[in-house]
């Protein structure tokens, strides 16, 4: 089924990707997801890019803000009020890294470090806003990967309303943090695995919706991917981790029937 959320309050809303190479990003994605991706000639979305199937928006690539930054993948949670949520983040134990400001006339947004050191944006849409979820080639899942895992779950709690559960770990992984919204499971965390080496900071890690996870593996890896988990079965269906050619960090999902 697709769908798009109505209400997308306190839940991922967003996902864009900020590259070393925004035109060589566009080009892998639209391999591997059979993107069209529409990039604004207005100077002020600096070459900000929409990614669509269809005719429905799933994703942002666009030229990363600073040499420094690493290739990522950024995920937005939707709010009603950008400057009120960024007033709380303080007090939730966070830091504020860009203030709120807007974009063009698309939104409003702000970025926070969480207490554990990952960041996430909040992004208010001006208009009724299109995130096609739930489909092939979309969006899929938001997992914080994150050192001192324990730190960071507070601090979600508090500024998003996001209820935890978690199960146990076992010999090969450790405890998994869902983050139930009104019941409805919408993101998850758990602490990262000690192989990660210790100059990478936590983050968030975006999974993307596909049919065949290892026929979408062996697509990614020959269009210059890298792989960072090979294909494998977990209990809610399979998945995999890749770095695309410019470095970030991407998952494919596909889930089990409910």
């Amino acid at each position: 089924m697709q769908e798009t959320k109505t209400d997308l309050r306190n839940r991922p809303a967003w996902v864009d990707l900020a590259s070393s190479d925004a035109a060589a990003s566009r080009d892998f994605y639209s391999k591997l997801f059979g993107w069209q991706v529409e990039v604004s000639d207005d100077p002020q979305y600096g070459g900000y890019g929409t990614a669509k199937l269809g005719d429905r928006s799933v994703a942002g690539i666009g030229p990363k803000q600073t040499e420094q930054a690493p290739s990522a993948w950024s995920v937005y949670i939707g709010v009603e009020d950008v400057d009120q949520v960024a007033g709380r983040v303080a007090d939730a134990g966070g830091t504020v890294i860009a203030p709120p400001f807007d974009v063009g006339d698309q939104g409003r947004m702000a970025v926070f470090q969480d207490p554990s050191g990952a960041s996430v944006a909040v992004w208010r849409w001006s208009a009724m806003g299109d995130f096609l979820l739930e489909a092939p080639n979309a969006y899929g899942w938001a997992e914080l990967n994150a050192r001192g895992v324990e730190k960071a779950i507070p601090f979600y709690e508090q500024l998003f309303g996001w209820t935890p559960r978690t199960s146990e770990g076992t010999d090969d992984a450790p405890p998994y943090t869902e983050f139930l919204l009104d019941g409805e499971s919408i993101a998850g965390a758990w602490e990262m695995s000690p192989m990660v080496p210790a100059d990478v900071p936590s983050y968030w890690q975006v999974y993307f919706n596909v049919d065949d996870v290892d026929r979408a593996f062996r697509t990614a890896i020959a269009a210059g991917a890298r792989e960072m988990a090979a294909p494998q079965d977990f209990p809610g269906g399979r998945f995999a981790i890749l770095g695309d050619p410019q470095g970030a960090s991407f998952g494919l999902l596909k889930t089990a029937p409910r």
